[in-house]
């Protein structure tokens, strides 16, 4: 059952999408939620089916005190590492929001802080949350929007699908065709190329 708040202060869930990706950047969304707000499907974005995942956007959107969504791009993540470009995300995210909050909830257990306000990394906030659930959405739907877009430029990797994750079929394209400029060229593809071949 998730809390609809943690805290007595203005909270500001935080959640992150794309972090396992082979390709695209990752994005990260910011949510203050009003108090006692409860929707019976939110949950984790993860457990909910695509149609479930954008009706709740549009009623996250409708309904949210603030909510703003950040990115941080391939090139980004090559440069400083997919960990701290989630983070940077995340700051980008908050930094936009239209309310300060008074303490940050981050779903996970890593956070650098923001601007001074206090935080509470909660492993697996966005199964236990409503606000962390509620950025974990729109932080899904947000990126997924661009994969789809972007596999108009590309569409021998199968991003409409796959959305930049390692699937074999992601894979076996960039073995024949190589990486793309929205491809992290840092150890994740490397890597994945490495188990899966």
């Amino acid at each position: 059952m998730l809390l609809s708040s943690f805290t007595d202060f203005i909270e500001a869930g935080c959640d992150e999408a794309g972090r396992g990706a082979l390709a695209g950047p990752v994005y990260a969304a910011a949510v203050i939620l009003p108090a006692g707000f409860k929707h019976p499907l939110l949950n984790d974005s993860k457990q909910l089916t695509e149609k479930t995942r954008y009706k709740l956007r549009e009623i996250i959107q409708a309904e949210a005190a603030a909510w703003a969504v950040a990115s941080c791009s391939p090139a980004e993540i090559d440069e400083i590492n997919i960990l701290q470009a989630s983070l940077k995300a995340m700051h980008r995210a908050l930094s936009e929001l239209k309310t300060i909050p008074e303490v940050i909830l981050v779903d996970g257990n890593h956070f650098k802080s923001w601007n001074n306000t206090p935080h509470h990394c909660i492993v697996k906030g966005d199964a236990k949350v409503y606000s962390i659930a509620a950025a974990s959405v729109l932080a899904k739907t947000f990126r997924d929007d661009l994969m789809t877009e972007l596999h108009k430029q590309f569409p021998v990797y199968g991003w409409n699908k796959n959305k930049g994750y390692p699937t074999y079929l992601h894979l076996q394209a960039i073995r024949e065709h190589g990486l793309t400029p929205l491809h992290r060229k840092s150890f994740q593809c490397k890597r994945q190329l490495r188990l899966a071949f």
